[in-house]
């Protein structure tokens, strides 16, 4: 495939607009790489500050204990979401990592 500017003196089809092709990509490539490192430096930097990343959960450790407490006394979901002020959704999720997490020390795991 050939690449014709109209308005810059580049053509890839002679030796000197290939060439000029594959210096952009490699200024591409390299800028990628810079953009990469440079991410992954300001996260490592945010860890060590204590700094964790993503969404909040909408749900704290003492609220996913009360629920489950009360999901195993006989609350109904529906009742438990509209108490706590959590979408459906949220509730459904909170329980099953709460299974998830109870399931392997069931089995005898860590």
């Amino acid at each position: 495939m050939v690449f014709r500017s109209l308005t810059a003196q580049m053509d890839t089809a002679i030796p000197q607009g290939t060439f000029l092709l594959s210096v952009f990509g490699a200024l591409a490539q390299y800028e990628c790489a810079l953009t990469r490192e440079r991410m992954r430096s300001g996260l490592e930097a945010a860890r060590r500050r204590g700094k964790r990343g993503g969404r909040p959960q909408a749900i704290s450790a003492e609220q996913r204990e009360t629920i489950l407490a009360a999901r195993h006394a006989g609350a109904s979901k529906a009742s438990l979401y509209r108490m706590f002020e959590v979408k459906r959704t949220t509730l459904y999720h909170a329980l099953a990592r709460a299974a998830a997490q109870i399931v392997p020390l069931l089995q005898g795991g860590a």
